[in-house]
């Protein structure tokens, strides 16, 4: 049994129009599940791959402002790209964002809604990602991370020290999800969450089961009856098991 990461899930006052700012910034298309969902994922994209994390945008009616713990990192081939992508971004309502970074090869900023993301410099790693570079989780311990992620799903796990972690797809294509040793992480129900989805014919509930035997515990964010399960990780990282396909 295995699940895939799929999807990254944003809390939004307005899921259209951060939707469509992400589909802006990523060059990919919006589609809806109906009211109050914007889904994110290239055109022409067969839902699932893994050669893409999709973003789902869902409206909740107040979204809290938290210190994140997830973010998104985006990819740029040049120096010129990635001043490029920035004004573009700029342009389309993102605002640089200061958290006492100094003087970094990358650049931050918040989309409309203030969820923070990076632009990188080029990086050879991410070369082949597609505009998501890696989907980033801020914690206090990458190892424990690792070890649970990496059993949780069938990414590979490609680094692993004790600031930082590295998983991609077990077909090594996509984006990456790493976990960064941060201070001071809050444990608060965030505003970006990971959404995973077992493969056909597997079982949900035994994966709920089998992640429950890792040390994922039982959330709830006010999810009330949803044919998804809400979980978190050992540091309180939400995440949703949805149901195969």
């Amino acid at each position: 049994m295995a699940l895939r990461l799929v999807q990254v899930n944003f809390k939004a006052r307005d899921d259209s129009a951060l939707g469509r700012f992400w589909a802006e910034a990523l060059g990919w298309g919006v589609s809806s599940e109906g009211p109050g969902v914007t889904n994110v994922e290239p055109v022409g994209f067969v839902w699932p791959d893994p050669v893409a994390v999709c973003v789902d945008v869902v409206t909740v009616p107040d979204p809290k402002t938290v210190k994140y713990r997830a973010h998104l990192e985006l990819t740029s081939t040049s120096v010129a790209h990635q001043a490029e992508l920035v004004a573009d971004l700029l342009e389309l309502g993102a605002t640089p964002a200061d958290v006492g970074q100094g003087d970094v090869p990358w650049t931050l900023l918040a989309d409309p809604e203030g969820n923070l993301f990076r632009v990188l410099e080029p990086r050879s790693i991410y070369r082949d990602t597609g505009p998501i570079a890696a989907v980033v989780v801020s914690c206090a311990d990458p190892r424990a991370m690792a070890r649970f992620w990496s059993e949780a799903m069938d990414w590979t796990l490609h680094e692993v020290t004790d600031d930082h972690a590295r998983l991609r797809s077990a077909t090594g294509v996509g984006p990456y999800l790493e976990f960064l040793r941060t201070p001071d992480v809050k444990t608060v129900c965030g505003r970006v969450h990971l959404d995973l989805m077992p493969y056909p014919g597997d079982d949900q509930a035994a994966e709920v089961a089998r992640l429950r035997a890792l040390g994922a515990t039982d959330a709830d964010v006010g999810q009330g009856d949803v044919p998804w399960v809400c979980l978190a990780d050992s540091e309180g990282n939400e995440f949703c098991v949805l149901t195969p396909g």
